[in-house]
């Protein structure tokens, strides 16, 4: 996303071709110059102006939707060689690039205009929490000037280099969410990126099956300071790193050893450079105190959850390391508000009446430490007059031969949390779910859709739950079949405990 609109198009013809050392060819009356005003691989979000770039894979090929593309109005695409222009109505006129290979050549424009970028460019990854940092990041550096960021959670091998290529060369600031499960990964990633500041923000046993123990995950996230920028001119790389995660030492050596001198720090421990001096935590909102050098900052977070302010800090901490006015990006973050999938809350109003049911849709994704933390947020959170906190989760995946032990483990903080039923769906849960009492188990299915009508026919009046899952076990199913119910979006000044 970019929050101001760039003053220049963002590709022209001319630009494309040196990039690509390719030529457009079309048949029909399409004009000599094009200019660009975006760069899309899918047509459902595709603007008139943009740039479609074709893309072969396993299941899909992006050949197939060219007519669409330019039905959507693209002003040119990218294809790969072979490819035949087919007879039918408008194609004469459609102007075609082609390419040796579409994602090589994607990853071209993603070079050439990270290259004449004159943005400051902050590069984060970690176990958890990753899109949520993106938005609060982009919150943040909005409030200092343009800022152009990744959407949803473009953080692979495609999504990073398509927001490069989407990259406007007179922005500010610009984000990028770098994600893997596998080694290796984010090298490539941040090779591409070049980030003047890395931020890491926590490790958790997430795609541990992938990894040789949690120490490789950690390693594989150290990956991102091999790419940081270090060329001639620009400002000196900077670290982010989380001071009171157990993997801080092992994750600040590799800093050191990519030769990163500035290493900043964030967390509760005494010697942090940005410290949680206080947190109140409340069922839909947080009170925050940080102490970043000898000045303290004091503000709300409409996003409930510790884990929440965590990253804040992270977010405060590349601000301080850019030269930016932390002040104005801590009154930006007052107003941030949860996205879809993480942490963000509906209301239902049930056909027979009464309380509302409560919904926290944490549906995105889900590790055993993010678990843990939305089951906290869960524990504050009030059902209204005879309604129950509901647990409905679905498998972590990726936990290799933990994965029960993982799931299992998740019994007794999610008791703590003083939940009075569990849905759960998937053969990973299976080992959670028989590890509670009988009188906690409101239903098992294998998949989301089933489990979705077991949890229908069970709401009554008042209930507040928690819907969480890693994204294969397709929780969001669940969320938007209690959203039909009827729903509306609770904001956070309408919240009975705001601050």
């Amino acid at each position: 996303m970019t929050k101001t609109k760039p003053v220049s198009p963002l590709w022209t013809r001319a630009e494309i071709e040196k990039a690509l050392e390719a030529r457009a060819a079309y048949t029909g009356d399409a004009g000599e110059d094009f200019a660009i005003g975006g760069v899309s691989i899918d047509t459902r979000s595709l603007v008139k102006g943009d740039l479609f770039v074709a893309l072969k894979g396993d299941k899909l090929d992006g050949h197939d939707y060219l007519a669409a593309a330019f039905a959507a109005g693209a002003g040119a695409a990218l294809v790969q060689k072979g490819y035949k222009r087919p007879d039918v109505a408008g194609a004469e006129n459609w102007v075609l690039i082609e390419v040796a290979d579409s994602v090589k050549a994607l990853e071209t424009l993603g070079q050439v205009a990270r290259g004449r970028a004159r943005a400051k460019i902050i590069g984060f990854t970690g176990s958890a929490g990753k899109t949520g940092t993106k938005e609060m990041l982009a919150t943040a550096f909005g409030a200092l000037g343009s800022v152009h960021a990744s959407k949803k959670s473009y953080n692979n091998h495609l999504g990073v280099p398509l927001t490069l290529a989407n990259l406007p060369r007179d922005v500010d600031y610009a984000v990028f969410e770098m994600g893997m499960n596998h080694t290796g990964e984010i090298a490539a990633l941040a090779a591409q990126v070049r980030p003047h500041i890395a931020i890491i923000t926590t490790i958790e046993p997430a795609h541990i099956e992938n990894f040789n123990g949690i120490e490789g995950i950690a390693d594989a996230k150290a990956e991102i300071f091999s790419g940081m920028d270090k060329s001639a001119g620009a400002p000196p790389p900077v670290a982010i790193l989380n001071v009171d995660n157990p993997h801080y030492a092992r994750l600040k050596t590799a800093a050191e050893a990519a030769g990163i001198k500035h290493i900043l720090s964030f967390g509760e421990d005494e010697q942090a450079d940005t410290r949680l001096e206080d947190c109140a935590l409340h069922a839909d909102a947080t009170k925050v105190t940080v102490q970043m050098g000898a000045q303290r900052h004091k503000f709300k977070l409409n996003i409930p959850g510790k884990h929440i302010a965590m990253n804040a800090l992270s977010v405060l901490s590349a601000v301080k390391a850019a030269g930016g006015d932390v002040a104005r990006s801590v009154k930006a973050l007052e107003e941030a508000e949860a996205v879809t999938g993480r942490g963000q809350r509906h209301t239902i109003n049930l056909p027979q009446g009464g309380p509302p049911v409560l919904v926290i849709d944490e549906s995105y994704n889900a590790n055993p430490g993010s678990m843990r933390a939305a089951f906290e947020v869960f524990a504050m959170t009030t059902p209204s007059a005879q309604g129950r906190r509901i647990a409905v989760l679905g498998d972590m995946l990726e936990l290799g031969k933990d994965g029960p032990r993982l799931h299992a483990e998740l019994a007794n903080p999610l008791l703590k949390a003083q939940t009075d039923l569990l849905f759960c769906c998937g053969p990973q849960m299976d080992a959670l779910y028989q590890a509670l009492p009988a009188d906690w188990r409101g239903g098992h299915a294998g998949d989301s859709k089933a489990l979705a009508q077991m949890v229908v026919a069970a709401l009554k009046p008042g209930d507040v739950l928690l819907i969480k899952g890693s994204a294969g076990s397709k929780m969001a199913y669940v969320v938007e079949a209690l959203k039909s119910l009827t729903v509306q979006n609770v904001k956070p000044k309408d919240h009975k405990n705001a601050l």
